[in-house]
């Protein structure tokens, strides 16, 4: 099998090697099978899209609203990187999933407005298929609703031109959704179970993603909350589209 690749972006070791040990125990990939790129500390380097099964982009504690004058060189760099990247992706119609700063990355790069309108706190939000969700394959299998780990500053206030919602929220409208065929944004996280996202408020909790002087009341409303459905989008994402 040609590999998966893991775009990552979190400068925090513990996070970053949480994340692609969720990526792979969720999609079922050996660490041959998902090659993981730090692109906070290494430059992407030249990729030939037919050396890939498909190419994921995880989590990140940069927020792609602020003004370009309050972003470091590092996340300038990134987001110029990720750029370059979607426009070979899109064309190619290329499979791409992006969680969480990857759907926002996605969300902008088509046009979209990614603000602070519909910024959730961490907690297990309810998410809803739309018809076109619940006949999609990526979510085959999944019921139409249910319960997955948010918290972000930004999101995309309305869905990106030529894109099809796939997934809702109470109170954020665009959990997912479907850029022609093969490229897809979840704003939810596939990967996170109770665990990780209690570490996660412990590397983040000076991150701006809540009050640290509440973050006993922020670990309880995740601490126990069992999370099994979003992770299985990571395995039909695999399943579909591993290829030799």
């Amino acid at each position: 099998m040609k590999p998966f690749l893991l775009v990552a972006t979190r400068p925090e070791d513990a996070a970053a090697d949480s994340e692609y040990e969720a990526f792979l125990r969720y999609g079922g990939l050996t660490e041959d099978q998902l090659v993981r790129i730090r692109l906070e500390s290494t430059p992407l380097p030249p990729l030939d899209l037919d050396d890939w099964s498909g190419i994921m982009l995880g989590g990140s504690p940069f927020t792609s609203s602020v003004p370009d004058a309050h972003k470091s060189d590092t996340q300038l760099r990134v987001e110029h990187e990720l750029s370059r990247l979607l426009e070979v992706l899109i064309p190619a119609d290329f499979p791409f999933l992006g969680a969480c700063y990857g759907v926002g990355t996605l969300a902008r790069h088509l046009g979209a407005v990614v603000d602070g309108t519909y910024a959730e706190p961490i907690h297990a939000a309810t998410i809803e298929l739309t018809e076109e969700g619940a006949a999609d394959p990526l979510l085959d299998g999944l019921p139409g609703t249910f319960h997955a780990f948010v918290g972000h500053k930004e999101a995309a206030s309305r869905l990106p031109a030529g894109a099809v919602l796939l997934a809702r929220g109470e109170s954020c409208p665009v959990q997912m959704f479907r850029v022609r065929k093969n490229l897809y944004g979840t704003q939810f996280h596939p990967e996170l179970d109770a665990p990780g996202i209690l570490e996660r408020i412990r590397i983040y909790r000076d991150a701006g993603y809540f009050d640290p002087a509440e973050q006993a009341e922020v670990e309880a409303r995740v601490r126990g909350v069992e999370i099994t459905v979003p992770q299985r989008l990571l395995a039909n994402f695999v399943d579909r589209y591993a290829r030799d």
